[in-house]
């Protein structure tokens, strides 16, 4: 049966968490927007996703980073500035008891309530609605033992002139209409081309080959700024391994030694078949053995640091 990477295995924990809504922890059955908010009337909004270790968001600092500047591409006044929202993701945190590894943070911020349901940003009224939501969740160990199965889909990643792909908004239809078709054609996720025919990125996660002892992933101009993405391509020239930002297509996909795919939720996975083709022998290979070996390193040098700046 496919699934997605982000699928996880259900913890009674999350029937009791506390979520953060505009300043106050409210229990998961009363936290709750209104049907006004510029999010659910027009996905008005930018998000991050942030894995928890140490009771610590990893590489906080980046997502940050993208949060403010999608905001900032919107027009739009998060309302908080970068202490103060940290300082909530960590009483959010406190308040359901994550000081250790297995949680995952959502942190959602949108326009906030319009007096009318229409998409002009000025009907807005009042501040920006900000979310966190924490849960206790890991991906699937099995999943990542295993593999994905991908299918390219039909649905392209568009120029930034229609929707830029570096926006990492709630607008999130392009990538939904993706995960669709993958799934229907019995696939775990979607493998999406750039308008040009290139490899461009996954619906949820972004894609990366091994060919004869080089890392390739794509040129970055259609996909979203993904902070893992980054992270590899880091550890790929901390470690001497080359690693190419580049267009290809997929029928060098299908001649790969390896596949793989990353994000913050399950790391670093690898993708076992693409549209029935297989991938080197359908099995993890050692380029990716040794990628997640640095990628935990890296880890854990940001979490040592984030530790130290929050003790002293």
């Amino acid at each position: 049966m496919a699934q997605s990477i982000q699928d996880f295995h259900d913890d009674p924990r999350n029937a009791d968490i506390r979520i953060w809504v505009n300043g106050e922890l409210k229990h998961r059955n009363e936290a709750v927007v209104s049907v006004f908010d510029s999010g659910f009337v027009l996905g008005d909004g930018v998000w991050e996703g942030l894995r928890i270790f140490g009771g610590h968001p990893a590489f906080l600092d980046a997502h940050l980073d993208r949060l403010y500047e999608g905001a900032k591409a919107l027009a739009m006044d998060i309302g908080l500035n970068r202490a103060e929202l940290t300082d909530a993701i960590y009483a959010t945190l406190a308040a359901n008891g994550m000081h250790g590894d297995g949680a995952h943070a959502r942190l959602m911020v949108t326009r906030g309530v319009k007096r009318t349901p229409y998409q002009d940003p000025r009907a807005t009224i009042g501040r920006a609605t900000v979310v966190i939501i924490a849960e206790f969740k890991t991906a699937k160990p099995e999943t990542l033992a295993q593999g994905l199965n991908l299918f390219t889909v039909h649905v392209r990643r568009g120029f930034p002139d229609v929707q830029d792909p570096k926006l990492n908004s709630h607008s999130k239809i392009n990538c939904i209409s993706a995960c669709i078709q993958a799934y229907t054609a019995g696939a775990d996720e979607a493998l999406m081309l750039d308008p040009h025919g290139f490899v461009a990125t996954c619906n949820s996660t972004h894609f990366f080959i091994v060919r004869r002892g080089e890392v390739w992933t794509s040129s970055g101009d259609y996909c979203l700024g993904g902070i893992t993405r980054a992270n590899v391509l880091q550890i790929c020239r901390e470690a001497g391994i080359p690693a190419r930002e580049k267009n290809f297509s997929l029928t060098e996909v299908y001649g790969a030694d390896e596949a793989f795919v990353t994000g913050t939720f399950a790391g670093l996975a690898p993708v076992r078949q693409v549209d029935g083709r297989t991938i080197g022998d359908g099995a993890p290979g050692p380029m990716l053995a040794r990628l997640r070996a640095l990628y935990a390193e890296l880890v854990q040098r940001d979490i040592a640091a984030r530790a130290a700046t929050r003790a002293a």
